[in-house]
C-alpha cells in the first residue's frame, strides 16, 4: 500500500479521528473529582465546563459550514487535531502554571474546537473515499468512537493504578501524542473531493430542502435516543435500581458504548443485506423496547440488560443517517455533514435535558424523565416512514 494513494489510509486515519474524538470526550471527566479535590474547584464551575465543550463544539458544526471548504479539508483536518493535541498537553501543563480553573477553560476551549472540526470532517472524508459499500464503512467508521471510549476508560483506570491519579498530568500529555500522529498522518493519506468543485449546493439551497430538514429532524432523534440513555444511565442504575455505583458505571456508560460499538460493527458486515431504513426502523424499534425495559421491569438485572439494549439499538442511528443523506442529498458536500453534525449535537444536548427537566418536575425520580425520553425513538420511527415516502425531486 503507498501512503500517498491508497485510501485505505485514509480510512485508518478517520478511525483515529473518532478515536481521538472519544479520548477528548472521555478523558477530562474522569478527572472532575480531581479537579475539586485537588484545586478546590466547585463542582457548578466543573459543570460549566462540560457545557462549555458543547457549546463550542456546536458553534463549530454551525460555522464550519461556511468556512471549511474555504479553508480546504486537509488544512481543516490538520488544524483539528493539532488543536486537540494542544488542549490535551494544556489540560495536562496550565492547571500547573496558571490558575488552575483558568487553565482549565483554556484547555477545553482549545481541545472543544479541535473535536468540533473532527466531527464535522471525519464522516465526509470517509464518505469521499472510492470505497464500494459506503453505509458499511460508515458504520464501521463511527463504531470507532466506542471502541475509543472503552479504551480511554480503561487505560486511563489501568493508568490510574499503577502509577497513582496525582499522575494524571502526565497521562493527559500522552492522549495528545495521539492526534499528533495522527495529524501528519493526515497530511499524507490521499483525500478525494466529496463534491466535484462548483457543483455543491449551498447552504441556502440545504436549507430549503425538504428532504433536508428530515434528515435534521432524525439527527435530532437519534442524538437524543443515544445521549439520553447514555448519560444518565449509571445515575438511574444507581439510584432507581439500588445497585452499587460500580456496577452502575459498568452497567451504563462502558457497556452501553461496547454494545454501540458491536452493533455497528455487525451491521457493517451485514448492510449488502438489511436495507438501511428498515435496520434503522428495527433498531427505533429495539430502543423503544429497551427504555421499557430499563424502566418497568420489576428485576434490576433485566432492567440493567434494557439499558445495554438501548447501546445496542442506537448504534446505526447516527452513521445511518449521514449515510441517506450522501445518497438522498450527494451535492450537499461539506455543508451537509457540518449542519447534520450540528443537529446530531443539539439532539444529544436536548435529550439529557429533557430527563433532567422532567426528573426534577417528579421529585428528582430518573424513571419519569427516561419515560419522557421514549418521545425520541418513537419521532425516529414516524421520520423514517416520512422518508421513505419522500420523492426524490423534493430533494
Amino acid at each position: 500500500m503507498h501512503l500517498r494513494t491508497d485510501y485505505r489510509h485514509t480510512l485508518r486515519a478517520c478511525y483515529l479521528g473518532y478515536i481521538t474524538q472519544a479520548a477528548i470526550g472521555t478523558f477530562a471527566p474522569l478527572l472532575f473529582l480531581t479537579f475539586q479535590s485537588s484545586y478546590g474547584i466547585p463542582l457548578e464551575k466543573i459543570t460549566f465546563l462540560v457545557t462549555l465543550n458543547f457549546s463550542i463544539q456546536l458553534l463549530i458544526d454551525l460555522l464550519s459550514a461556511r468556512f471549511v471548504d474555504r479553508i480546504g479539508i486537509r488544512a481543516s483536518a490538520v488544524a483539528a487535531h493539532f488543536l486537540a493535541a494542544l488542549g490535551l498537553v494544556g489540560l495536562g501543563i496550565l492547571p500547573e502554571c496558571i490558575d488552575p480553573y483558568t487553565g482549565l477553560l483554556a484547555s477545553t476551549c482549545c481541545y472543544a474546537v479541535g473535536c468540533g472540526l473532527i466531527e464535522v470532517l471525519i464522516s465526509p472524508i470517509a464518505e469521499s473515499c472510492p470505497t464500494q459499500r459506503k453505509e458499511a464503512e460508515m458504520s464501521l467508521l463511527h463504531s470507532f468512537y466506542c471502541w475509543g471510549c472503552v479504551l480511554v476508560i480503561l487505560v486511563s483506570t489501568l493508568f490510574f493504578s499503577l502509577a497513582g491519579i496525582e499522575n494524571w498530568h502526565i497521562l493527559a500529555c500522552l492522549w495528545a501524542l495521539l492526534p499528533l500522529v495522527n495529524l501528519f498522518y493526515f497530511t499524507l493519506v490521499p483525500i478525494a473531493p466529496l463534491v466535484e468543485e462548483g457543483k455543491a449546493m449551498s447552504i441556502p439551497a440545504l436549507l430549503r430542502s425538504r428532504l433536508f430538514w428530515l434528515l435534521a429532524l432524525l439527527m435530532v432523534c437519534a442524538g437524543a435516543s443515544e445521549q439520553s440513555m447514555s448519560q444518565w444511565a449509571s445515575a438511574f442504575a444507581e439510584s432507581g435500581l439500588g445497585v452499587s455505583k460500580t456496577m452502575g458505571d459498568l452497567a451504563g456508560p462502558c457497556l452501553f458504548a461496547i454494545l454501540m460499538g458491536i452493533s455497528r460493527v455487525v451491521y457493517a458486515k451485514i448492510s449488502h443485506r438489511v436495507e438501511l431504513t428498515k435496520g434503522m426502523a428495527w433498531c427505533g424499534v429495539l430502543c423503544l423496547a429497551s427504555y421499557l425495559l430499563a424502566l418497568f421491569s420489576p428485576w434490576p438485572v433485566l432492567a440493567l440488560a434494557g439499558c445495554g439494549l438501548c447501546g445496542l439499538s442506537v448504534g446505526i442511528m447516527w452513521p445511518g443517517t449521514f449515510s441517506l443523506a450522501a445518497k438522498g442529498l450527494p451535492a450537499g458536500g461539506t455543508a451537509l455533514f457540518a449542519l447534520l453534525a450540528l443537529a446530531g449535537d443539539l439532539g444529544c444536548t436536548s435529550g439529557p435535558t429533557l430527563v433532567g427537566l422532567v426528573s426534577g418536575l417528579w421529585n428528582g425520580q430518573l424513571r419519569f424523565g427516561l419515560l419522557a425520553a421514549i418521545l425520541f425513538p418513537f419521532l425516529l420511527l414516524i421520520l423514517l416512514r416520512l422518508f421513505r415516502r419522500t420523492p426524490s425531486h423534493l430533494s
